[in-house]
């Protein structure tokens, strides 16, 4: 069995490390006439990536407002603290090395209109459960990273939509407008900046009194089983491994084993989002105050995506100088030459732990182009974490006009990402999935089978479709049997 990763609780980073602020903020760079190389940019600052071009940035109507909000945010403490991202990059060294396995999950994109203590807690429930059917089914660690407490912005392909006759702005998320399409409601509001901060805030206390308050002790298995999951194959198949866990439990408490240590009643939970709004992003970084290094502290891990990792572009030279791990989402365009030039120049000195490189390349794309990808990242010596998201590249409109996935693809792309890494010697480190706590019916499919017809009854999700609690556990059933095989 793969050594267990050492149960060391984040919190204790807020005794072990403080933050300093960042700099005070320069008045936005404008980003026009010729773009300077990156050879200019000659040293990292956490204002550095003004200096280059920019993408998916809001058009934000006043400038002035935007700053005068950046600056309230820069004043505001951190919501994570280094030494807990320094931790999570530890437990990611274990994912790259092949002695854990990482679990990425939460919502498209957090709203600001669905924010209760239930759904933090039924989204960490759902997670959770996964983790224990994945350690217990393949005894390998699992480490927990929640898309959640920030992931409110989204990427879009245009700028603006059209909705009947009339062109708006794209919604780009919850911290940037609005759902409802009016002129007001689509125009770019820097307070939701304020409000996505305090937002995360909230949702991060929460998860920290669960995860260390008693709600995720492991002989409270069976209590997190939601009703329409009890009611259900899924749900029956967890309840059976529950039973086994307290049987286990006893047993060793009637052998004399500790059964009270903390790693079996609490857990270490970590968030990320996709750092897609730099100014934002810029605003949250703080200077450790142990190790001078700096670090983004609006979550634990971010990733750049699909659309924002361009090696001579803002994005990546923000995160190439910020201490937190961080994740390259790769998109089935993706050439091997390019993937090692952003590997290169965001883990110089090739640490472990630090890169985690997710492929979201569609269930009949992965096969052909992860391959070569892999076999060039080894070449270049770079001890990466591989990890799939089999959501994103299988997203297509039902004949409804929903947005849809269907489960089988979702699998499918998950069965192929293993047997590529495992052919190309490489360890199949995770799984980035999008879900949610609640009963939606998003995704088609299952073993429950959602049907086109039953779209329309549950369907909530303010972007893009989540496969809801049965479809994840029955996943992580699947992914735990891909882990022993």
């Amino acid at each position: 069995m793969p050594p267990k990763i050492p149960m060391r609780s984040p919190i204790r980073a807020l005794y072990g490390s403080t933050c300093r602020r960042r700099p005070t903020l320069p008045a936005f760079a404008a980003l026009s006439g010729p773009s300077p190389t990156l050879e200019a940019v000659r040293e990292w600052t956490p204002t550095s990536w003004r200096a280059l071009p920019a993408d998916q940035q809001p058009d934000w109507p006043d400038e002035a407002v935007l700053e005068q909000t950046l600056k309230q945010l820069s004043a505001l403490p951190p919501l994570v603290f280094a030494g807990e991202a320094r931790q999570l990059t530890s437990s990611l060294a274990e994912v790259a090395e092949g002695r854990a396995f990482m679990l990425q999950a939460g919502d498209c994109a957090e709203s600001f209109d669905d924010f209760t203590a239930d759904s933090i807690r039924d989204k960490l429930k759902v997670i959770l459960q996964m983790a224990v059917v994945l350690t217990y089914g393949s005894g390998v660690p699992v480490v927990k990273v929640g898309r959640i407490a920030g992931q409110f912005a989204k990427p879009r392909s245009s700028p603006t939509e059209r909705i009947g006759d009339e062109d708006f702005p794209s919604f780009r998320g919850h911290i940037v407008n609005d759902l409802v399409a009016t002129a007001s409601g689509r125009a770019a509001n820097p307070e939701r900046l304020l409000t996505a901060y305090h937002q995360s805030a909230s949702t991060l206390n929460l998860l920290r009194a669960f995860a260390k308050g008693g709600f995720a002790d492991l002989r409270e298995v069976h209590t997190w089983n939601q009703e329409f999951v009890a009611t259900s194959a899924e749900g029956r198949r967890y309840e059976a491994i529950a039973s086994e866990i307290e049987r286990a439990l006893r047993f060793m408490k009637a052998c004399g084993i500790d059964v009270e240590t903390a790693a079996l009643h609490q857990v270490d939970f970590y968030t990320s989002h996709e750092a897609l709004l730099l100014g934002y992003e810029e605003a949250l970084t703080r200077q450790d105050s142990l190790t001078g290094a700096w670090y983004d502290c609006s979550a634990h891990m971010l990733w750049i995506g699909e659309r924002t990792r361009a090696v001579d572009r803002a994005h990546v030279e923000f995160l190439s100088g910020v201490g937190n791990p961080i994740g390259v989402k790769l998109g089935p365009a993706a050439i091997p030459e390019d993937v090692v030039a952003v590997c290169d120049r965001l883990d110089p000195e090739r640490t472990p732990g630090r890169l985690t490189l997710i492929s979201r390349m569609g269930s009949g794309r992965v096969r052909d182009a992860l391959g070569p990808l892999i076999r060039a990242v080894r070449d270049a010596g770079h001890p990466v974490a591989w990890v799939c998201d089999p959501m994103h590249g299988n997203t297509f409109t039902s004949p409804s006009g929903r947005k849809t996935r269907h489960f089988d693809d979702v699998l499918s792309e998950i069965e192929t990402f293993f047997s590529v890494c495992r052919a190309e010697g490489a360890w199949p480190g995770g799984v980035h999935v999008e879900l949610t706590g609640d009963d939606v019916t998003e995704c088609l499919g299952g073993s429950e089978e959602i049907l086109e017809g039953h779209l329309d009854v549950r369907y909530t999700t303010t972007c893009d479709p989540r496969l809801n609690a049965r479809q994840s556990i029955d996943l992580a059933f699947r992914v735990a049997e891909l882990l022993r095989a």
